[in-house]
């Protein structure tokens, strides 16, 4: 990389630092810090949303599917629309218009209105691990996408020197700076995919002549995958709407319950099928060049993932390449402030917030500054550990679905009360999906462990519920 193209990318990360500079002298306490003052705009929520839910992940991911299985890797995003249009017609209306929620910072303290309070500590811990876990994934893709850019950079100071961009200013400037710089990161990242991205690599690798004749026809098919592919995506990916506490955060940030569904439609659409087919077309691209030989030191047994960075590094011109990693950095950074914010709110708000909730506003800020800093050490340290990106975001996506969907649409939309039954489905789903994921055991015809414990839950939270009716008659007729 030349040093115009260091300088392009440096000039980048300290506009990120200028950014969340700003919002630090301008946030005065935690709804400043944690919601935007609950006054941002549709569009503004809306670009935040899919920069946060696609971001750096999914963008490395995609690349990696686009990689292995060519046009049929975008159905994952698909689920990602659903999920989005879903929430934006059920779940919005209902947590944005009640006025029991309208001075809430988090997801679990809508669990605890719902139940009671051990069902909101149980929630946080749930959200808590597995915003952790996804904004370490983030990290690492930085990592991934710098050590593959800059030939001389080993994985590990990749690493060090994204987590510290991506924890200090989001330290510094809360949810404000986050949304705000959203809104950039997604603008820049649309416009060097669309605008650079795609356009030399498709020259690169000779136009449609040469991808035609280099991959096999199932490359360009959308049916090139399985029924258990679809099911597993659509398992893990649109629960999640449901109990994301970064999307929580933004819907309380919203003006109103209008600009909320707005901004969800925006995401929707934004996710499928335009930044699903720009990632996966980047993938497919990448593995065109190195069937051709054309990606020096890379062959089809290195990691997928690695292929696109690898590809936008030897292809792209000095100048272009420095604002064409700025772009996919402001993918990582956009989805990893989110997630940061998401985890320290849970840690502030829900789990140790009442043992500091008689100190002065700016003081209780602070505190939050504090631990959100101490929780991005946290995250960069499991970023060491892992290897592979979207492994890492879709099993922290599994442990929250499973352990906090079925309470949630059962307290939301059946005005179910029992506190037991939902700590129990919680503790049950998350722990099963948590257990067969770590212990990497064989699942039946190749499903996804989410599927097992989101069942397990559902069969918990229903049993208990009838266990207790039931009891309860016995004891009232004797």
């Amino acid at each position: 990389m030349s040093y115009l193209d260091l300088g392009i990318f440096v000039a980048y990360m300290l506009a990120m630092l200028g950014v969340g500079f700003f919002y630090m002298r301008k946030n005065s306490d935690q709804e400043d810090y944690y919601v935007g003052g609950r006054n941002i705009g549709p569009w503004h929520i809306g670009l935040s949303v899919v920069a946060t839910d696609v971001g750096g992940g999914f963008s490395i991911g995609l690349g990696g599917l686009g990689f292995v299985m060519g046009m049929s890797g975008s159905w994952m995003l698909f689920t990602g629309l659903l999920g989005a249009w879903l929430a934006a017609v059920v779940l919005i209306p209902r947590v944005k218009s009640d006025p029991a929620f309208a001075k809430f910072f988090t997801f679990p303290q809508i669990i605890g209105h719902l139940y009671n309070s051990t069902t909101a500590k149980v929630a946080a811990v749930i959200c808590f691990l597995g915003y952790l876990g996804f904004t370490s994934s983030q990290l690492l893709a930085g990592a991934k996408l710098a050590s593959g850019t800059f030939e001389e950079l080993d994985l590990s100071y990749a690493l060090l020197i994204m987590g510290a961009v991506a924890v200090i200013y989001t330290v510094m400037g809360g949810l404000k700076a986050v949304i705000y710089t959203d809104t950039i990161q997604w603008i820049v990242l649309m416009a060097g995919l669309m605008f650079i991205g795609i356009p030399i690599s498709y020259n690169f690798v000779g136009g449609w002549e040469g991808i035609q004749s280099t991959l096999p026809q199932e490359f360009f098919s959308f049916s090139n995958l399985t029924w258990q592919d679809l099911a597993n995506w659509g398992v893990t990916i649109i629960p999640i709407w449901f109990v994301g506490m970064t999307l929580y955060q933004r819907i309380f940030a919203a003006r109103d319950v209008q600009s909320a569904k707005k901004a969800w439609f925006i995401a929707g659409l934004f996710e499928w099928p335009i930044m699903a087919l720009l990632g996966v077309s980047l993938g497919l691209l990448s593995r065109v060049a190195v069937e051709q030989g054309a990606l020096e030191g890379f062959t089809t047994a290195m990691d997928p993932e690695m292929g696109l960075p690898v590809l936008l590094s030897q292809i792209l011109p000095a100048g272009i390449l420095g604002l064409m990693m700025s772009a996919y950095f402001s993918a990582v950074l956009s989805t990893a402030d989110s997630c940061l914010m998401a985890a320290s709110g849970n840690l502030t708000t829900d789990i140790i917030g009442k043992y500091y909730t008689t100190k002065s506003l700016k003081e209780e800020m602070r505190i939050s500054q504090l631990l959100t800093l101490a929780i991005g050490v946290v995250a960069i340290i499991i970023a060491w550990q892992m290897t592979e990106v979207l492994s890492l975001m879709l099993y922290s996506y599994a442990f929250m679905v499973s352990g906090l969907f079925v309470p949630v649409i059962g307290g939301l939309f059946f005005g179910q009360t029992s506190a037991k039954a939902a700590t129990s489905s919680m503790i049950a789903g998350g722990s099963l999906t948590a257990g067969l994921i770590i212990s990497e055991v064989s699942l039946p015809l190749g499903l996804d462990a989410n599927l097992f414990g989101l069942t397990l839950s559902l069969l918990t939270f229903v049993s208990v519920i009838y266990y207790e009716k039931n009891y309860s008659s016995k004891l009232i007729s004797k």
